[in-house]
C-alpha cells in the first residue's frame, strides 16, 4: 500500500483541533501526530496515552496472524518454561522489530502503609482488645476442631476468584525510589563494592528519560533464589568489560535493575514476558515502528558468558543506535527552530513594547501640549474678559465720582499725587470727600482727562474691584488704605503729599529679596 503524507490542511476542525492538542502535549510534529491519531480513531486521549505508555498489539493483526500458516521449517519446535528457558537464543534478524515495551506504574496501594493518628489510636483501643479476644477465641475453637478451618477454606476458595499475588517474602512494600536504593544497598551487601551505577529511581521513571532523552534502557532482574543468579552477577554483570561497556557514556545506556521479590520488578517481569532469570531486556524508542513507542530490542535470559552477553548488546544498540541518532537530529533541528521561532518572537515583543513606548510618550506630549495650549487660551480670555470688565467698571466709577470743589470754596482738601508713570497731579478735593473716592479717582485718572462719560454705564456683574497699588506719604512713611468710612480732610488736613506704590512690582521686589 503506497503511503501518503498526511496533509493537516484536510482536517476537518474537530480533527484539526485534535491534533494541536496532541502535539501541544507530546511535542511531536504533524506528520508523526496524525497517524497516531488516525490509529487511536482520533481520540486525543487514547493517542496521549499510546504516546507515553507504548502501543499495544492490534487485535485484529493478531487474529490474522494467529490463521494456520505452512511450517517454515521442518525443525522441532523449542519450549520456554521458567525452569529450563530457551534451549537457542534468538538471532538478530529476529529481534529487528522489538516487542512494545510497556510504562509499569506500581499500584499505591502496595506502597503504602496507613498509620493512623495517635488520637485515632486511643479512640479505638477498646475495639483493639475486643478484637484480639475473639480472634483468640477463633484460635482455640479451630485448635479443639481442625476440621473446621479445612472445609471453610476449601469452601472458601472454590466460590472466590483466585487471589492476587500475595507478598510473602517479608519485604517491606516502599515507593519505587526507596526500592532501588534498598535493592543497591542489598546488592552492594552481597557482592561488594562495584562501580555499576545503578538509576536510583523507579522503572517508570527510567523509561520516561530514556523516552526523552533517546537513550537504551538495560533493565536487569534478579531472583535471589535462582541458583543462576550469583553465577550471572559475579562472573557476567559485574565484569570489567560489562561494567566498562555500560558506564560508557557513550553508548548512552540506563541501567536499572530489581529484585522480583519486589512487587514493581514483579510487575515488569510479567510486562517484559520474562520466562527465566537471571533476565535481561534492552528497551529503546523505536520511531519505525510508531511514533511513539518503545519496544523491547533484545532480551537475554539464563547465563551468558560475559563476551556473548556484550556482544548482544552491542548488536541491538547498533542496530538501533542510528535511528536514534536521526530522530535526535530531528529534534536539535526542531529545538534549534522553536529556539530561533522563541528569539524572533522576543525581539518581536521587544521591538513592538519600544514602539508602544514611543506611541505613548508621543501622545502624552502632544496631550501635554494641547492642554497647555488650552491653559493659555483660557488664561488669554480670562484676561481678556477682566480687561474688559475693568474698562466697564471704570466707565462705570468715573461717572459716579464727585466733582472737583471750585475756586471759591475754601474748606477744601488740596492733594499732590505722584503717579507711578512719573507724573504729578495735584487735585482739590471735598472735605467730605472718602479716601476710597481718592483711589477711585488715581483708577480713573486717564478716563478723566477725557471727560466725563456723558452716557450712563451700569456696574459690571460678578466683579469686585481691587486697587492693584496703595497710596503713600513719603515723610514719614505712611500708607493710606482704601477705606470707604474715613475723609480725606481727617487724614490730610488741607493738604498732602502722596506717592502711588504699585502692589505687584513691591511684591515681586520682596520675593527677589527672599531669594
Amino acid at each position: 500500500m503506497a503511503s501518503h503524507a498526511p496533509n493537516s490542511s484536510r482536517l476537518s476542525e474537530s480533527q484539526q483541533v485534535a491534533l494541536a492538542t496532541l502535539t501541544s502535549v507530546t511535542n511531536q510534529e504533524p506528520s508523526d501526530a496524525i497517524p497516531l491519531l488516525q490509529r487511536s480513531e482520533w481520540n486525543v486521549q487514547i493517542a496521549i496515552a499510546k504516546f507515553f505508555d507504548g502501543e499495544t498489539p492490534d487485535p485484529v493483526e493478531e487474529a490474522r496472524a494467529a490463521l494456520p500458516s505452512p511450517p517454515l521449517s521442518t525443525q522441532p519446535a523449542h519450549r520456554e518454561t521458567l525452569l529450563n528457558g530457551l534451549s537457542t537464543f534468538p538471532r538478530p534478524e529476529d529481534i529487528s522489530r522489538g516487542q512494545p515495551a510497556p510504562r509499569i506504574v506500581p499500584q499505591p496501594q502496595s506502597q503504602t502503609n496507613y498509620q493512623p493518628s495517635p488520637i485515632l489510636s486511643i479512640l479505638l483501643a477498646p475495639f483493639n482488645v475486643l478484637y484480639s479476644v475473639f480472634s483468640g477465641s477463633l484460635r482455640l475453637f479451630g485448635y479443639l476442631f481442625p476440621f473446621l478451618p479445612r472445609m471453610i477454606s476449601a469452601f472458601s476458595m472454590r466460590s472466590s476468584p483466585a487471589p492476587s499475588r500475595l507478598n510473602t517474602t517479608g519485604r517491606r512494600p516502599l515507593n519505587p525510589r526507596d526500592t532501588a536504593a534498598r535493592f543497591a544497598r542489598e546488592f552492594e551487601e552481597e557482592y561488594g563494592s562495584h562501580s555499576l551505577q545503578f538509576f536510583e529511581n523507579g522503572y517508570a521513571q527510567a523509561y520516561d528519560l530514556a523516552k526523552k532523552d533517546l537513550k537504551f534502557l538495560l533493565v536487569v532482574l534478579i531472583s535471589p533464589e535462582h541458583d543462576d543468579t550469583s553465577t550471572f552477577i559475579q562472573e557476567t554483570l559485574l565484569s570489567e568489560t560489562t561494567v566498562n561497556y555500560i558506564n560508557d557514556p557513550r553508548n548512552n545506556i540506563i541501567l536499572w535493575a530489581g529484585n522480583v521479590q519486589d512487587s514493581e520488578a514483579y510487575q515488569i517481569s510479567s510486562a517484559l514476558n520474562c520466562s527465566k532469570f537471571p533476565f535481561t531486556a534492552l528497551i529503546a524508542y523505536t520511531p519505525q515502528d510508531s511514533g511513539s513507542s518503545m519496544s523491547t530490542i533484545d532480551s537475554i535470559t539464563g547465563i551468558l558468558p560475559p563476551s556473548a552477553y556484550l556482544h548482544r548488546l552491542r548488536t541491538a544498540i547498533t542496530k538501533f543506535s542510528a535511528a536514534l541518532d536521526r530522530v535526535r537530529a530531528t529534534r536539535a533541528e526542531q529545538q534549534a527552530t522553536h529556539n530561533l521561532r522563541d528569539e524572533q518572537n522576543s525581539a518581536y515583543e521587544r521591538s513592538l513594547a519600544q514602539d508602544r513606548e514611543r506611541a505613548r510618550l508621543r501622545r502624552e506630549a502632544e496631550a501635554t501640549e494641547l492642554l497647555a495650549l488650552q491653559e493659555a487660551a483660557e488664561k488669554r480670555e480670562s484676561e481678556e474678559r477682566q480687561r474688559q470688565q475693568l474698562e466697564k467698571w471704570k466707565l462705570w466709577r468715573a461717572r459716579l465720582m464727585l466733582p472737583e470743589p471750585g475756586p471759591d470754596e475754601r474748606e477744601v482738601t488740596r492733594i499732590s499725587i505722584r503717579m507711578t508713570s512719573g507724573e504729578r497731579v495735584i487735585r482739590k478735593f471735598a472735605p467730605s470727600a472718602t479716601i476710597e473716592e481718592l483711589y477711585a479717582f488715581i483708577e480713573c485718572y486717564e478716563i478723566l482727562q477725557l471727560g466725563r462719560p456723558a452716557q450712563p454705564v451700569t456696574e459690571p456683574r460678578d466683579y469686585t474691584h481691587d486697587y492693584k497699588f496703595r497710596l503713600v506719604s513719603p515723610m514719614p512713611r505712611v500708607v493710606y488704605d482704601c477705606d470707604v468710612n474715613a475723609s480725606v480732610r481727617e487724614r490730610f488736613g488741607s493738604s498732602g503729599n502722596l506717592i502711588v506704590e504699585s502692589i505687584r512690582e513691591e511684591d515681586e521686589e520682596d520675593e527677589d529679596d527672599e531669594e
